[in-house]
């Protein structure tokens, strides 16, 4: 990939305008990682409390999201969605939400969800450091140690060392690195093709590589609530990759992807509502330098804009 990027505005008009667009994809950031946080609680549910195999809650995952974006987005835009300018590199993106989705949703099965998403929080530095060589979105020395700070505040919530290290964490971590290629992906591919053909290859090779193992251990649900469960995954998977894709239309990937920092507040508040999780102090004091380290990369964009 090289640096596929629209042209930065030079007048302080354009200026004042990128810096609002700025805004609004961190808005849609942090909207879309609270919707993902939701999928995660309810992949971890039916894996854990419910005992549906984990290979087809993956694929029902995808297999439900591709068939909402079909029936819906199909429906208004019909042929248009389907016709992209680079659809080898549509495959590649589809094929690496895939298989992080694979390796977090059997992460989730053994660990807690914040112990999961504080791991998951090594992405905005992989897409920092990679944002500049791959696109040319290079990061400013502010910018990246307010990165690099609320990453301090992931490690006082896992304190790696104390207590032993689960070996699902290293499910964690692969699927820390192939979600950070994913986002440079959606941020590259954002200059080529719309959103609506964007979201319809998202879910795709999940759904069509994910059905012989997805098939192959399925279980046929008894109730309505696995079902519901099912459809939840899709709809808040297809909600969830909209939002990301219209955020990093709007911005460069170094802007929006310190904001998935947000997500450990709903993780947190979803392990304690549905799975009885109480935070330790830790993560208590963790989120409240997370939390500091996002309001102050919004307080330099709005400072940028003003």
């Amino acid at each position: 990939m090289n640096k596929a990027r629209p042209g930065s505005p030079t007048t302080p008009a354009g200026e004042d305008a990128r810096h609002e667009n700025h805004i609004l994809a961190i808005a849609l950031m942090c909207c879309a990682v609270t919707v993902f946080s939701t999928v995660d609680a309810a992949a971890k549910y039916l894996a854990d409390d419910m005992s549906v195999p984990v290979l087809q809650v993956i694929w029902v995952r995808f297999l439900f999201h591709a068939l909402l974006t079909v029936l819906i987005f199909g429906f208004v835009f019909r042929r248009e969605v389907v016709r992209s300018n680079k659809p080898t590199h549509q495959f590649v993106r589809s094929l690496l939400v895939a298989v992080t989705t694979g390796f977090n949703f059997v992460a989730i099965k053994y660990l807690q969800l914040d112990q999961t998403v504080t791991i998951f929080f090594l992405t905005p530095l992989l897409v920092a450091a990679l944002a500049g060589p791959i696109l040319g979105e290079w990061v400013g020395w502010r910018r990246l140690l307010a990165i690099f700070t609320g990453f301090i505040g992931v490690l006082l919530v896992t304190r790696p060392g104390f207590g032993g290290i689960h070996w699902a964490v290293l499910y964690s971590f692969a699927a820390t690195i192939t979600y950070a290629f994913y986002s440079i992906h959606t941020r590259y591919m954002a200059a080529h093709d719309t959103p609506e053909v964007n979201l319809f290859y998202t879910a795709f090779a999940g759904a069509l590589l994910g059905a012989p193992l997805g098939l192959a251990v399925w279980e046929w649900p008894g109730d309505a609530l696995t079902w519901g469960l099912f459809l939840w995954l899709g709809l808040t998977g297809m909600v969830g990759h909209w939002l990301l894709i219209l955020s990093f239309k709007y911005a460069p990937a170094p802007v929006v992807a310190p904001f998935i920092y947000v997500s450990l507040l709903s993780m947190i508040g979803l392990g304690y509502v549905v799975f009885g999780d109480v935070p330790t102090l830790w993560t208590l004091a963790g989120g409240a330098v997370v939390i500091g380290s996002g309001l102050y990369l919004l307080y330099r964009e709005r400072r940028l804009s003003s």
